[in-house]
């Protein structure tokens, strides 16, 4: 198991350098650490939520787990377009996901090596498949391998809390602005999420 994002030391070392994430806590609280059990179901349910609200990918998954036997790539490999469609997956996502799942069944990506990886290893491992880019990859890297200095800037609530919080304009002046939050950018990143989701009172995660 791995050390937690979301720890007291950590957020004190943060709050040295950053007090905007003081005031975050003062306004709505710690955020919580959003954790995922490593493995294929929860890439899957990341891949489910790209470019979609949190709502809908969370009803998409919840109705593809409870549609299958068991939540594993031979049983996801067996469904028919028609199945998928069924369970609210677009031809899009129902294409990632066979990708993803033929690509464990051929050990072409072995989900426990990940946890030994560095992370350069890890970013290539995962966007050679076909659907998962470099936000898939940084999504899993926090959530279900808890490493610590991982910056999804291309995430919109992420863009849209910083320019908000610190009038930064685009992608690129964020990463720029994202050095000082460095080797805790993970946690930045979920006191962001954090603000975005309390502030407009959006769901969780």
């Amino acid at each position: 198991m791995y050390p937690e994002i979301v720890n007291a030391i950590d957020i004190s070392k943060l709050y040295k350098a950053d007090d905007s994430f003081v005031i975050i806590a003062k306004d709505y609280g710690i955020p919580p650490n959003w954790r995922r059990t490593p493995g294929f179901s929860s890439l899957c349910r990341i891949i489910l939520g790209q470019q979609i609200s949190l709502a809908s990918a969370r009803a998409h998954f919840d109705k593809l787990h409870s549609y299958l036997p068991e939540f594993i790539p031979t049983e996801i490999v067996k469904l028919s377009d028609d199945e998928m469609r069924k369970c609210q997956i677009s031809k899009q996502k129902t294409r990632y996901l066979r990708a993803l799942a033929v690509s464990v069944i051929n050990d072409n990506l072995v989900l426990e090596k990940l946890e030994t990886m560095h992370e350069e290893e890890i970013y290539a491992a995962l966007t050679a498949i076909k659907g998962i880019g470099k936000w898939t990859a940084d999504i899993y890297l926090m959530f279900c391998l808890q490493r610590k200095d991982v910056f999804p800037a291309g995430d919109i609530a992420v863009l849209n809390a910083a320019r908000q919080i610190y009038k930064v304009k685009t992608k690129e002046e964020l990463i720029v602005f994202s050095e000082k939050w460095k080797p805790l950018r993970s946690l930045a990143t979920y006191f962001l999420w954090h603000y975005y989701i309390s502030s407009r009172k959006r769901g969780t995660v």
